[in-house]
């Protein structure tokens, strides 16, 4: 199968962006086979399967959200009686781990589901997850897997792995983890890869560390693990391990090329360096550490000292273009400088997002370029001023938003076009979700 776009203003993001006027990308088989000005793709290449009149709008690679929890679904619109989370560790105490407990293997397929469609609204083609349903753990990365082919977009997948429900269930959860993982690398499917999950150090023994670095040894596989996320974690490890996280998560051997540290809000700076020297990616949450209270994470000294750090959303939405314009703000509000978090956001939404990406499945993703994933988008925009090689990334921050993605194509199959989703019935999904919301409400 072939897929041609043309007509349209190309956005090649990567190392060097730039816009392609008159332009054609050419997508077989998943993967883009050519690019360039019309006449050069349609000179250089064979008829294609379909064709997509991109109608002189903007066109620019699929968006990657590096730390997503689909499994958190179910938690929008849901009231819990008590008084108020007054702490990051009450918030998870009294809806996180009070919602994952009482999801079923049903549950995690819809609670999929409905997110994945929004991602395909919201311009992201490419998701890194971290999934937790500690009493529905067997089959339940086949149940995101499911949800991820019926959509369409790529997925990696993880079972966030913790001692805070026991050790048949730590060992559930190991098992999962490393089932999940073989059967990735035996079916070797350009859209599904896997992650080992880790919950976070302070839920995780020194036992339970040293169990999954030996489970995962030859199986080329790298961890997803919430790192200092709130300071109760830091204060956790310095009082049990006389040792920082990130001290401890290197003593273990957990860090690494394919290994994601999420959040790093308390990292200090040795622990920086030591994530550097690892060659460790981590992941930039801002509407989630905003949300949680927990702090502003030191974002800009991580990418000043040259770590890869990317952006996610954590569940809390599912648009990684508003998280790019949050994280903006964020950090010119906490250091009072206006000068500053210009270049770093849409380095992380981009540049980085693309560089974790490819380290998960293999391949180019995120960027348009011959052999790299087939995801693009069609945004329609029409600038209110000249849109240059040089100011690309001012137009995409105030100028672009999700309400502007008209057509979304990912692995070369079109997934929404001029606004409408090609093939997924919304209504019945939204339907059944809410039916199951209501009976997960009762149980908790």
């Amino acid at each position: 199968m072939s897929l041609l776009i043309k007509n349209g203003k190309i956005i090649t993001m990567g190392d060097d962006p730039k816009i392609i006027e008159n332009g054609s990308i050419f997508i077989k088989n998943g993967r883009i086979e050519d690019f360039g000005t019309n006449d050069e793709v349609e000179k250089r290449n064979e008829k294609p399967t379909e064709e997509i009149d991109a109608e002189n709008n903007y066109v620019m690679p699929g968006m990657i959200n590096s730390h997503m929890h689909l499994y958190s679904t179910f938690a929008r619109g849901m009231s819990l009686s008590g008084e108020p989370a007054t702490t990051f560790v009450e918030i998870l105490e009294k809806l996180w781990w009070r919602l994952d407990k009482k999801l079923t293997l049903e549950d995690c397929y819809y609670s999929a589901l409905m997110p994945m469609i929004d991602c395909i609204k919201k311009g992201v083609t490419t998701i890194i997850d971290h999934h937790a349903s500690p009493y529905a753990i067997m089959g339940s990365l086949d149940e995101n897997e499911k949800a991820a082919k019926e959509i369409g977009i790529r997925s990696s997948f993880c079972y966030e792995l913790s001692d805070r429900d026991g050790i048949d269930k730590r060992n559930e959860g190991i098992e999962e983890n490393i089932r999940f993982i073989k059967k990735c690398n035996k079916n070797n499917d350009d859209m599904v890869k896997a992650m080992f999950g880790l919950h976070a150090a302070f839920t995780l023994s020194d036992e339970s560390l040293e169990k999954a670095r030996e489970s995962v040894e030859g199986l080329n596989a790298g961890f997803h693990i919430h790192t200092a996320e709130g300071i109760a974690d830091e204060n956790d490890s310095e009082a049990k391990h006389k040792m920082r996280i990130v001290e401890r998560l290197k003593k273990f051997d957990i860090l690494g090329h394919k290994t994601l540290t999420i959040h790093c809000v308390h990292v200090n700076e040795k622990e920086i360096d030591i994530l550097k020297e690892a060659d460790t990616c981590t992941v930039h949450n801002p509407y989630s550490n905003m949300g949680n209270a927990v702090g502003v994470a030191p974002m800009l000294d991580m990418v000043k000292k040259g770590l890869v750090v990317g952006l996610g959303t954590d569940g809390y939405n599912c648009d990684i273009l508003e998280g790019m314009k949050l994280a903006n703000v964020l950090h010119k509000l906490n250091t009072r400088d206006p000068r500053v978090s210009w270049t770093e956001p849409p380095l992380l939404a981009f540049k980085n997002n693309s560089i974790i990406a490819e380290r998960q499945f293999g391949y180019p993703i995120g960027v348009i370029k011959k052999g790299g994933a087939g995801d693009v988008l069609i945004v329609d925009y029409k600038p209110w001023t000249p849109m240059t090689n040089d100011n690309i990334f001012s137009h995409i921050h105030f100028g672009f938003s999700s309400h502007n993605i008209k057509t979304v194509v990912a692995n070369g199959k079109i997934l929404m076009k001029d606004h409408k989703l090609v093939n997924i019935d919304e209504e019945r999904i939204s339907r059944k979700s809410q039916e199951l919301a209501k009976k997960l409400w009762k149980r908790i």
